[in-house]
């Protein structure tokens, strides 16, 4: 066997100068015989020995007011091959003369040997002085180990900058956060980039060591199974993956270098055994994954933590604000209530989730472990209510993708869509994508959420989002492979069988367009006739796979969407549209026969019977048929706290007689009397439901609390979208009703703002077609015109547009 020429007879290389320690760190990294934390200790062992045999030489040893002290990758005993030196000499003010001696004499040999340092010379005060004035060091020092010398003297810095630490920690918590914030967002998000940052991005190795300061200082819960201090830790388990990663960068790079490229990854992958450079991206993403949902959780609790400290333990307990049936606002978190049970109540983890997507407030950690711990399982096929919850949730812009991203670290994603575990943590496989599938996935519904309003199955565009490459990464075609599996979980969805074949055909051809505009002239007749035959003539299909296309490319990377390809497929949207006959048009639905029997009854009536969710109601009323008894009729049920999913509006023998489909904000069914009571009101003028409606939104009204994020992000709204379809059936005189038709996100008392504005610019409401799709609602209203003029639709159209 070769001796090791950087060895003393002793086995040290302390014994010798620091270029021995740089060409024995070279020779442990050349040789690849050790990895991982045998290669950590390994280059560790050398450098603390060399370091100690320096000491000596220097005369820093007990006693001597001379100490050095390790901080950083060496503090922790975490170094990896090209890692910096973080070294300070610690002095006690005895020996002025000496100071400089001493320093040179340890500083400049490492530098002639050309390793790395990052050095500093603190009495302990100076020490307490940097970490009180500078966050980051504080938390650099934190990580302070003694290597040699004055013990006593590395002990007393050590133990001073902790306490130091923890008495100020709550007073520097914004300072911490901000400089975490500002870090993440020069970085990215480690779980979903293609070429991550692993020590600095969100969910990397400085994040854990963000939560062992907050630890430290008391500010964390422990983060209970997340725990960063027990070693069957899933957070710890995490830090050792990011960790492994580091050290085999460093090594191959042949530098310093955290940022794990596509060059290197099949490397790092087979030096680890994890398979090749795809593998490996989802090793880090699941690690990553775990991390930032632990800090998250950690942030949230230290901030609790320092709210109740002082003058603020005097003050009542947080009100519980109500969002949701069975969810609430506790402490700036989405809570339960006290009288939910998941174990009885499928929809909850539904609506948990879509409440902390629509009010922006981070979802409780111990609500989560409870979810996964009890939740109840959603019966097959779901329900229309449990399916509208999800949709709230898919129309929440950007603000759905922490939600959904905490839903899936605890095991409860994959729950609602078990076919999100083949596309989790999968790398793209093209550089021009610059997520991962399942990141890219959501921000492709993200963006969709904003074109809800341009289509007419805005609930079809959302889903079609979510699962659009849910195919990918199982071999073979994922257009294809993904329409099999969109035919699955569009039954489990519960969809109509023709809404279930739309879904298909969508992600089927979600290629399509793009193909189309790059490979022909989209212009063309022959290619608008072969688009059309390949869609099956659906009108509908091709409006949604336009939209689809630009909500995809602009999820997918900056550039991919522009000018010339928007103005492409727009183009050729419209031409297959206009090709197949334009869109469907909307027609009156008949009354039925037990609607017609009320008409014999009181002239004013209403009927309450169950719908088809657990939670749905079938509401029918029954007033004189005169201008505004729309709006009086929705304003009722608005103010009942009632959210109208779906509607027949239609008049007999002088009686509006209107048919809702609605769910309760809270609470059971509403109460048929109740209902009838404001109803004769709203019609004698005793009560106002406009006026109601609007004190009521004003009493409510308050700032939105937005979550914190890696990247700031502003949620996209779907502007609302006002049609005139043209007429219907035509009177003698040639002049009959016409149809508009409104797209807008939909909220509490919008259908009874749009029709008293009708009403007041005497479109008279002959008949309506009302559905709420998850947060869209797309109303057709067959009205009657005093004046047919553009003029006169123009300001229906502004007066409308106004209210949504």
């Amino acid at each position: 066997m070769n001796a090791d020429p950087t060895r003393s007879e002793s086995g040290s290389v302390g014994d010798l100068g620091a270029q021995a320690l740089a060409d024995s760190r070279k020779l442990l990294l050349r040789a690849g015989d050790l990895h991982g934390r045998q290669l950590r200790n390994a280059l560790a062992d050398r450098t603390e020995a060399w370091l100690a045999a320096r000491a000596r030489t220097l005369g820093i040893d007990e006693g001597s007011g001379f100490a050095i002290v390790a901080i950083g990758s060496l503090g922790r005993r975490e170094l990896v091959g090209y890692s910096d030196l973080d070294l300070i000499l610690v002095h006690d003010d005895r020996y002025p003369d000496r100071l400089n001696e001493v320093a040179d004499g340890l500083w400049y040999p490492i530098w002639d040997a050309g390793i790395s340092l990052d050095h500093s010379v603190r009495s302990v005060p100076e020490a307490m002085k940097v970490a009180r004035e500078d966050v980051t060091a504080a938390l650099g020092l934190l990580d302070a180990r003694y290597i040699a010398g004055d013990s006593d003297l590395a002990a007393l810095m050590i133990s001073s900058v902790r306490n130091l630490w923890r008495a100020e920690a709550r007073t520097r918590l914004p300072e911490l956060i901000e400089a975490a914030q500002q870090r993440w967002h020069r970085t990215g998000d480690i779980a979903h980039r293609a070429e991550p940052d692993i020590k600095n991005g969100r969910g990397g190795l400085r994040d854990v060591q963000l939560l062992d300061a907050l630890a430290l200082a008391n500010l964390t819960d422990g983060l209970g199974a997340l725990d960063p201090g027990r070693a069957d830790s899933p957070l710890r388990a995490a830090y050792d993956d990011l960790l492994a990663v580091r050290t085999e960068l460093h090594t191959i790079a042949g530098r310093a270098r955290d940022q794990v490229r596509a060059q290197d990854a099949d490397e790092i992958a087979a030096a680890l055994g994890v398979g090749d450079r795809f593998d490996l991206a989802r090793t880090i993403s699941r690690a990553a994954r775990i991390t930032s949902y632990a800090v998250d959780a950690g942030l949230r609790t230290a901030r609790n933590a320092v709210g109740r400290k002082g003058l603020s333990r005097l003050r009542r307990a947080p009100i519980r604000s109500p969002l949701d049936e069975g969810v609430v606002e506790h402490g700036g978190e989405v809570a339960l209530a006290r009288t939910a049970i998941p174990g009885s109540d499928p929809g909850l983890l539904l609506r948990v989730a879509a409440a902390s997507a629509r009010h922006r407030l981070p979802m409780n950690g111990p609500v989560l472990t409870r979810l996964a711990a009890y939740s109840a399982a959603i019966p097959e096929p779901w329900s229309p209510e449990h399916l509208s919850d999800l949709l709230v949730l898919l129309a929440s812009g950007h603000d759905l993708i922490g939600p959904v991203e905490a839903l899936d670290a605890t095991g409860l994603w994959e729950r609602l869509l078990p076919e999100w575990a083949g596309v989790r943590d999968l790398p793209p496989r093209d550089a021009v994508h610059t997520w991962t599938v399942d990141r890219h996935l959501l921000e492709t519904v993200a963006y969709a959420s904003a074109l809800t309003t341009s289509v007419s199955r805005p609930d079809l565009l959302l889903l079609g989002a979510l699962v659009h490459d849910i195919g990918k990464g199982r071999g073979g075609d994922h257009s294809e492979i993904g329409a099999e599996l969109a035919d699955g979980v569009a039954a489990r969805f519960g969809l109509w069988p023709d809404d279930r074949r739309t879904l298909v055909e969508l992600v089927r051809h979600h290629l399509l367009l793009p193909r189309v505009v790059i490979r022909r002239d989209p212009t063309d007749p022959e290619t608008v006739a072969s688009v059309a035959d390949r869609l099956g003539g659906d009108a509908s299909l091709a409006e949604l796979l336009g939209a689809l296309a630009e909500a995809d490319s602009r999820a997918t990377g900056p550039g991919v969407w522009g000018e010339w390809k928007a103005s492409q497929i727009r183009g050729l949207v419209g031409r297959v549209v206009g090709y197949l006959g334009g869109s469907e048009v909307s027609e009156p639905v008949p009354l039925e026969d037990r609607v017609m029997e009320l008409a014999r009854g009181p002239e004013f009536q209403v009927r309450v019977e169950p719908g088809d969710g657990p939670n749905m109601t079938v509401v029918t009323m029954v007033a004189p048929d005169a201008p505004g008894t729309l709006s009086k009729m929705t304003g009722v049920l608005a103010l009942a706290g009632l959210q109208a999913q779906s509607a027949t509006v239609n008049a007999h023998d002088g009686l509006a007689m209107d048919t809702f489909v609605v769910m309760p904000r809270f609470g059971g069914p509403p109460d048929r009397q109740i209902l009838r009571q404001r109803l004769i009101a709203a019609f004698d003028g005793s009560l106002d439901v406009t006026v109601a409606l609007r004190d009521r939104a004003a009493r409510r009204s308050a700032p939105v609390r937005v979550a914190d994020a890696a990247v700031p992000v502003s949620r996209p709204t779907a502007p609302p979208r006002v049609q005139w379809l043209g007429r219907t059936d035509t009177t003698s005189d040639g002049i009959g009703p016409v149809l508009l038709e409104l797209r807008a996100v939909d909220d509490e008392g919008l259908l009874a703002r749009v029709t008293a504005e009708l009403q007041k610019l005497g479109a008279d409401v002959e008949w309506a077609k009302i559905a709420t799709m998850g947060a869209t609602a797309v109303d057709t209203f067959c009205v009657r015109l005093a004046d047919h003029s553009d003029s006169a639709r123009a300001q229906i159209t502004a007066a409308v547009l106004a209210v949504c």
